[in-house]
């Protein structure tokens, strides 16, 4: 059962999201050929901290940087590289943050340049995946409900929505209970959603197979037949009105 949290409790996560979002806003304004992921991850690792944040993925388990950023074809955990970006590319950014004893978590997927329609669309469809999942998140529907709309959306648009990795519960804890939420499943089951629950929703939408690949690093997951990938993610609260997003300015 997910841990239920207080609205004060909830006004805390929501400064560490709003870190999150303006992180990602202004790192966003820098993406362009050139530029290369190391030096979007030193501002991401500055700008958190000017806001009094501290970034969650840094040393966690081990992960060497404040920020995961995955390049075209690696859909999640890409350590940042000194590898310049090129004019139509795709690039996602993973922040956590915490302050004050709470995480916030979020990513966005972005055009480097001028991208093809097709990298745009797969973009474009996990974003509106994303909103669509969070919709199913209201009291009494089930983490099944969410699942089954993201699943069904991305699946129709002929994309594949990687199994092996899930979103989860947020808080105290980078990630806690309910610690699976998957991006596929079937409507009505798994855990039930209380008012006071935070959790994030986070679509893995790949361009082909929905099958991935660990690289030798032990970090770095990349489709499996080298295809694009996609990956939008906010943290939200689930309240009786319905669900809020923490992660936005």
């Amino acid at each position: 059962m997910g841990l239920i949290k207080s609205r004060a409790e909830i006004e805390l996560m929501r400064e560490s999201g709003r870190i999150v979002a303006k992180t990602l806003r202004i790192c966003s304004e820098h993406i362009k050929p050139g530029v290369t992921p190391k030096e979007l991850n030193d501002l991401a690792d500055q700008l958190i901290r000017e806001e009094g944040g501290i970034p969650s993925f840094l040393g966690y388990r081990g992960f060497p940087a404040s920020a995961c950023i995955s390049v075209n074809e690696t859909v999640v955990h890409g350590i940042p590289t000194g590898v310049p970006l090129k004019e139509g590319d795709i690039i996602s950014l993973d922040l956590g943050v915490v302050k004050d004893g709470w995480h916030g978590d979020g990513a966005w997927t972005y055009p480097v340049g001028k991208v093809s329609p097709e990298a745009s669309r797969l973009m474009r469809v996990t974003k509106e995946a994303l909103m669509q999942g969070i919709s199913k998140a209201k009291p009494g529907n089930r983490i099944g409900d969410i699942a089954s709309t993201i699943q069904k959306y991305c699946e129709n648009a002929g994309y594949g929505v990687v199994r092996e990795l899930v979103g989860h519960g947020i808080g105290t804890h980078l990630h806690e209970e309910p610690h699976n939420i998957p991006n596929f499943g079937k409507a009505g089951k798994g855990d039930l959603l209380r008012e006071g629950m935070t959790i994030c929703i986070e679509p893995m939408i790949n361009e082909g197979t929905y099958k991935v690949v660990t690289l030798p690093d032990n970090w770095t997951l990349n489709t499996a037949d080298g295809k694009l990938s996609a990956h939008f993610e906010h943290a939200i609260a689930i309240t009786k009105d319905g669900p809020e997003i923490l992660t936005k300015e």
